[in-house]
């Protein structure tokens, strides 16, 4: 069964649910005006008459007409709380609602005379004001409710838009990192990598040696296997350091002068990839990589879940190579998303020295 005074999006309250609220509420108090009779007996009136057909029939009619009321006026005030309604606009249905119920208990006192013993008969105003005070109370209790279960609603509605927000961000994010990734892991470089190792092998080990280092790089930034949520482990992210320290010697005949050290526990700690390499990658294109009185300096720290890199080189002197600056852009937006405040980049650029420093405050 159902019952449809508005369209839709206006019914809040169902015929249904309203009716076994009601009917719940119209036992309670059959129940308690049966004990009070039990209790307290009064002249001409006992617990029996409770259960005549006509006292019967009353509380049907009461508990139908109470429900219908309750359905129109719950819905009608949901909608006008919805809709943000101003208080003037409040009046008419509040003014109909009350004099529909002042109505409603004239009607069923014509048709349901109440019992009453000869010294305790009502005089006409003050069953008047008994109706009034019915209709107002009745009318303040829907409007209540109302009001209520509108705030509710809202207070549901925003947590669902906060949540799918979020969701929002998250993929936003998912996808700008993965974007920034992909601008520095092309996949064709390493099919490519892999066929010059093959062809490479018979001809120079050493060739092949280097070709087989930037093949383990390209595999490792093409690897999701080893990410979780977006980061990878920090040991796997500092053996990729030690291949790209490993193949600029490679380049240079093993002349170059080079520091790199690791301290702390590494094991189960993870970092979003590419960005240590990033800064070292820096220092090897324009530093002074044969100086051996100022090496370059690569210093990772671990201290429970707080990272602290440190590079630092010479710069080389002649002709700089052109930089357009992307490869640190990309840092800080990669950090910016993973980590927010919980980071620090520094970036000190001297006449001769060239440093960049990263804290992570929470891993």
């Amino acid at each position: 069964m159902s019952f449809s005074i508005f369209n839709n999006e206006d019914q809040r309250y169902s015929f249904r649910k309203v009716f076994w609220v009601v009917l719940a509420v119209y036992i309670f108090f059959f129940i308690m005006g049966i004990l009070v009779s039990m209790t307290f007996p009064m002249e001409g009136y006992t617990w029996h008459d409770f259960f005549t057909w006509k006292n019967l029939l009353k509380y049907i009619l009461c508990v139908s007409l109470t429900t219908l009321y309750f359905t129109i006026t719950l819905n009608a005030f949901h909608r006008y709380f919805n809709r943000k309604k101003s208080f003037l606009a409040f009046l008419p249905p509040l003014l109909i609602s009350i004099l529909s119920i002042f109505i409603y208990h004239m009607v069923m006192d014509r048709i349901f005379p109440p019992r009453k013993p000869t010294n305790e008969v009502l005089t006409t105003g003050m069953m008047l004001f008994s109706y009034a005070v019915s209709a107002v109370f009745m009318t303040a209790v829907a409007l209540f409710l109302a009001y209520v279960n509108t705030l509710r609603d809202e207070r549901k509605q925003r947590k669902v838009l906060e949540e799918q927000k979020m969701q929002l961000e998250v993929e936003k994010s998912q996808a700008n990192l993965n974007f920034l990734k992909a601008q520095i892991n092309p996949h064709f470089l390493h099919n490519t990598l892999n066929f010059l190792y093959a062809k490479s092998l018979p001809y120079s080990p050493e060739l092949s040696e280097g070709i087989l280092t930037l093949s383990d790089i390209m595999r490792y930034a093409l690897s999701d296997a080893n990410l979780k949520d977006g980061k990878a482990l920090l040991k796997d992210e500092i053996a990729h350091v030690r291949n790209v320290i490993k193949i600029n010697q490679l380049r240079y005949s093993n002349s170059l002068t080079v520091s790199f050290d690791v301290n702390g526990v590494v094991n189960g700690s993870t970092i979003i990839p590419f960005v240590l390499i990033t800064l070292v990658e820096n220092a090897f294109k324009h530093g002074d990589l044969k100086s051996v009185e100022q090496p370059i300096e690569i210093h990772l720290t671990v201290t429970g879940k707080r990272l602290q890199f440190y590079c630092r080189n010479k710069k080389k002197n002649g002709p700089k190579e052109l930089s357009t600056g992307i490869g640190l852009s990309n840092i800080r937006n990669r950090l910016d998303l993973a980590y927010g405040s919980r980071y620090m980049l520094q970036v000190k650029d001297s006449a001769d020295i060239y440093t960049t420093e990263l804290i992570i405050t929470e891993l």
